[in-house]
């Protein structure tokens, strides 16, 4: 499966598509299933960066301050330029902005790896940058839509999403971090959880996608619309996140990790936000989902891509251990 995992994940995708076309009552159910499922999968990332890793990477400067750069600044920028041009609808804009501006943290792992990208200073980077994007995306909504957002949105679906999906996770992987060093059988238990990463992610995705298909139905139109936008997000981001690359000095590895970082967003994690939108803004889940569908599709053209972008023989300069 870690060799075969694109497939694996296109063929989630394409059997969840099929079960919500085929099944679409059992949508609301499967909804409750996102969370633990998608909880489970952050356990196993966070599984594979011990704790003594993330502290030396609070001091890998250029990487993190790369990182922190092209999702922050440099993708709302991008946003920006395109907010003005996106449907006139509140729902598709809100999951339009929901999903766009949330970094992923989990596959970006997987395909920045199949192109040569630095997998380790990604993984020491995703607790921080799941820290950041729940801080930093109410704010961005704001600027975004304006005061009216308080009318629409609440504060407890934020404060569940880092309970849930973040702390918990990451203090469960902490514990059985420290278990696997004093115990065999945490060894063995922390071995045996990291060979679900493949299921899990390819679980997760057939569930997202079966419990959202059966909304396509009246709303296809509406999110049609925003697709190419995601397009258009992901070619202008290949050379965006090269810029920063270079900005940095990053050597080829961590150059190629950061493009993946800056064009790879959050769908998953911010998709429970969504769901607990108002009815009437619904569609706002949707059209994160529809963003998954053409991210994956990009990324198996950015794993062929990226390395002619950015190529090993590139002149970028070593940087030194801080990188």
């Amino acid at each position: 499966m870690e060799r075969h995992q694109v497939s694996v994940y296109l063929g989630a995708l394409a059997a969840g598509g099929l079960a919500g076309w085929a099944a679409p009552g059992a949508g609301p159910g499967l909804e409750h299933v996102i969370n633990p499922v998608l909880a489970a999968l952050l356990y196993v990332t966070f599984l594979q960066v011990p704790a003594s890793r993330l502290l030396r990477s609070l001091r890998a400067g250029r990487f993190l301050g790369a990182a922190l750069l092209v999702n922050f600044a440099v993708v709302p920028l991008v946003v920006a330029a395109m907010f003005a041009f996106l449907p006139d609808d509140r729902a598709v804009r809100m999951g339009a902005l929901l999903v766009l501006l949330a970094p992923c943290v989990d596959y970006v792992i997987v395909f920045s790896g199949l192109a040569g990208g630095s997998s380790r200073r990604l993984l020491a980077a995703t607790p921080l940058l799941l820290i950041a994007q729940m801080v930093l995306l109410p704010v961005f909504l704001l600027l975004f839509l304006g005061s009216g957002l308080t009318d629409i949105v609440e504060t407890g679906p934020f404060v569940e999403a880092f309970v849930v999906l973040i702390a918990i996770p990451l203090c469960l992987a902490w514990l059985t971090q420290a278990w696997a060093a004093r115990r065999r059988a945490g060894r063995r238990a922390a071995d045996a959880a990291g060979t679900a990463m493949v299921p899990l992610m390819a679980a997760t995705l057939l569930t997202v996608v079966a419990s959202q298909v059966p909304k396509l139905d009246g709303n296809l139109g509406d999110v049609a619309r925003v697709v190419p936008f995601y397009v258009l997000f992901l070619v202008v981001m290949a050379f965006a996140g090269l810029a920063v690359a270079r900005l940095f000095r990053l050597d080829v590895p961590a150059g190629r990790a950061i493009v993946f970082s800056g064009a790879t967003r959050n769908s998953l994690v911010v998709l429970p936000l969504a769901l607990a939108l108002p009815d009437d803004l619904a569609v706002a889940a949707v059209v994160i989902v529809a963003q998954t569908l053409v991210e994956v599709v990009g990324m198996v053209v950015y794993v062929r891509a990226v390395p002619r972008l950015l190529p090993l023989r590139d002149p970028l300069p070593a940087p030194g251990a801080d990188a």
